[in-house]
């Protein structure tokens, strides 16, 4: 179970040094997109569509490595207040009965969703606009099989800490 825990950990990891890349790529976006059109008074549609899509795919993997270290939101002026034990059993009882759930329904009614982007070849509405709109739509079931993922390694790691307070 520890190896487990510890292969969801790094693989996580891992993703969060790509979001940081995606992250620094979309700064030097906006950045080159700003001076395009404030100095040289012209701008690309695509280059601000792309904005979003890199800001999607960040906020969209970002959920996941926010769960990995415990940087999503709670009411924690309740739960600052409990035991370590209590507090593991709420993070593996709130996984299990609302996260795990939650993401195995956006994950299979967003299936759907892309194909038919697919299939009518959905391209920006804009001039200039990006194609495949598909891919960026793509990333809403791999997020959420991404966090179902992370969801496993944040009950397991929660597991071994309700036992190690319980010792």
């Amino acid at each position: 179970m520890e190896t487990v825990e510890k292969f969801i950990s790094k693989t996580v990891d891992i993703c969060g040094k790509v979001v940081a890349f995606l992250l620094l790529l979309m700064v030097l976006n906006v950045a080159f997109d700003v001076v395009m059109r404030y100095l040289f008074h012209n701008s690309s549609v695509g280059m601000q569509e792309m904005e979003w899509h890199l800001f999607a795919v960040v906020f969209l993997l970002g959920i996941s490595i926010a769960l990995k270290d415990e940087g999503h939101v709670r009411v924690d002026f309740l739960y600052d207040r409990f035991t370590p034990r209590k507090k593991a059993m709420v993070n593996i009882l709130g996984t299990i009965l609302f996260l795990m759930p939650l993401t195995l329904l956006i994950f299979s009614g967003s299936f759907e969703f892309v194909n038919d982007a697919y299939i009518t070849h959905e391209i920006s509405e804009d001039p200039g606009g990006l194609p495949f709109r598909w891919l960026i739509k793509g990333m809403i079931p791999f997020s959420f099989a991404f966090l179902f993922f992370s969801g496993i390694g944040y009950v397991l790691q929660n597991v071994r800490l309700y036992r190690e307070a319980t010792k």
